[in-house]
């Protein structure tokens, strides 16, 4: 679980960080004097649960604002580090996270893309307007070739959503086997010709259109299944080359007829329905509310609404079960983060937002659902990748810095490919105004390495939490707080806020923890 150099911290510094979060977890106020709650967490080892797909962990890069164009790509002349047009740091930073997945190019976007735009000379590809995001210029210097590789550059399987709404099935049919046909086939050669001589092998998923209750093409979801089954019919992979998970575009939010619709009408075409789902704290879409400077009631609105998705899987998993009782049609959640009204300043259309401890705490409590549902959920890609909404990195020119989020998913590496446990949390709820929520959350499954994870989140942003286990031997890991509920980092502070050391220490013969306020914890557990 390392960091990039630049965020490591030394032993001296960690352990006056922690103290400090003590400090301020329990002398901070006088609501915070209270004494730590006693928390019991309770782990079913003899009853593991589905492998958690690592695709779960997913990222999601829309050609949207500044999340393509100064996010992942500069150009090959750009003054900014580059490798090939992409910049530096930006990767580097995506490679600590062993990124499983990335869904490109949309999104709203995708609804409108034409791909043959985005392959061939620079010099020749045709410039055309963000509809969707802006309606600034895109001059599709960022195409196929471009993410593809990007994709395999860091070992992440490619996610690429078709354009159902605005071109025919032929044209979808076009860019699959432009990207994995081999032999010497027009399309083959025709990506020989521009730089890329074996296809691509990493096409894991397609999803068949986007959002076609809404900007996908306002369709009845009776289109929806008719559209996703004809287009599944003729867009298949090249013969030969590697098969891919055919992704239905699925629900909004709490839609349950469309998903009742589309899994009576075309389950047996589809290896995936999607689910989209934002966490938006304020009272509508126009009034989203801040990303930072907030009060404690839109810290726990936040948190309880990010909670409701699992709310939202088990009920479209209930729906799926009575088409799908095998459970081979997974649901993948591939749009879900949280979503403020965007930053006072910054480009209308673009979503930028700045990215503070509660961010963290939503990805954290989101993950730890998906880790109990992996049944059903095999993927889930967190929007957005690079400074878009929930990002894991925001840039400024040269300057690039890591958001809590980001810290949250490095953390949450060892859950890739792990096996989780059924494990309960016993103690008292954590209660703000009307929003009554579980004090502490917690994941617990084994990795791929042999050993124990634990992830243990504390919801309460003023008292702190003794956690006891029942578990014999010695954990240590790393736990991420602050001193305030939107603490986050600037271009200016970059190093703000982010993961220090963090152990366990026994009592009566078994584990336990000190957990401050607001704080997620991930510790590796050696067990005797």
């Amino acid at each position: 679980m390392s960091r990039p150099q630049s965020l490591k911290a030394n032993n001296s510094t960690q352990r006056a960080l922690l103290a400090a979060l003590a400090t301020v977890a329990l002398c901070g106020s006088a609501v915070a004097q209270r004494a730590p709650a006693n928390v019991r967490l309770t782990i079913d080892l003899n009853h593991p649960g589905p492998v958690i797909a690592p695709a779960v962990e997913g990222q999601f890069a829309e050609n949207l604002g500044r999340g393509i164009y100064d996010g992942i790509w500069v150009g090959h002349h750009s003054s900014i580090p580059n490798r090939n047009g992409y910049r530096t740091d930006v990767m580097d930073a995506l490679k600590a996270l062993h990124v499983p997945v990335i869904r490109w190019p949309g999104g709203c976007f995708a609804d409108t893309y034409d791909w043959r735009d985005g392959v061939g000379p620079d010099a020749g590809r045709p410039r055309g307007i963000n509809t969707n995001w802006g309606g600034v210029t895109d001059d599709n210097s960022f195409g196929t070739n471009e993410f593809m590789d990007y994709s395999v550059a860091l070992g992440a399987d490619a996610y690429v959503s078709l354009n159902l709404g605005s071109l025919p099935a032929y044209d979808a049919r076009q860019w699959v086997q432009y990207m994995t046909a081999g032999g010497d086939s027009a399309l083959a050669q025709e990506r020989r010709t521009n730089g890329r001589d074996k296809p691509w092998t990493n096409l894991k998923y397609v999803g068949y259109g986007n959002e076609l209750w809404g900007c996908g093409g306002n369709m009845t979801a009776d289109y929806a299944a008719s559209l996703f089954k004809r287009y599944a019919t003729f867009v298949n992979p090249a013969p030969g080359a590697p098969d891919f998970v055919k992704i239905a575009s699925g629900p909004n939010e709490a839609d349950y007829a469309w998903t009742d619709t589309m899994m009576r009408g075309a389950a047996r075409q589809m290896g995936a329905i999607s689910l989209h789902y934002y966490t938006i704290p304020g009272p509508s879409w126009e009034h989203k509310g801040s990303a930072t400077g907030f009060s404690k009631d839109e810290w726990a609105t936040t948190l309880s609404k990010a909670r409701y998705i699992d709310t939202l899987i088990a009920k479209h998993s209930a729906i799926m079960d009575k088409y799908d009782p095998g459970k081979k049609v997974a649901l993948d959640v591939d749009e879900w983060g949280t979503w403020y009204d965007q930053a006072p300043g910054s480009h209308p259309g673009f979503l930028y937002q700045q990215n503070t401890l509660r961010d963290a705490e939503v990805a954290a409590l989101t993950l730890d659902v998906f880790f109990r549902h992996t049944d059903r959920v095999k993927l889930a890609t967190i929007a957005q990748m690079v400074n878009v909404l929930q990002a894991m990195v925001l840039t400024d020119g040269d300057r690039m810095l890591l958001t809590p989020t980001y810290h949250v998913f490095h953390m949450y590496v060892p859950f890739q490919g792990a096996t989780p446990y059924p494990a309960t949390v016993s103690g008292p709820d954590y209660v703000e105004g009307k929003h009554r929520l579980p004090m502490v959350d917690a994941s617990v499954a084994r990795g791929t390495d042999g050993r124990l994870y634990l992830a243990l989140v504390n919801l309460d942003p003023d008292r702190g939490a003794h956690v006891e286990t029942g578990l014999n031997g010695t954990a240590s890991g790393q736990i991420l707080s602050g001193p305030k509920m939107d603490s986050h980092n600037t271009f200016a502070a970059p190093d703000t806020i982010h993961p220090v050391a963090y152990a366990g220490q026994a009592e009566h013969g078994s584990l336990a923890f000190e957990l401050p306020a607001k704080s997620i914890a991930v510790v590796a557990v050696d067990e005797p």
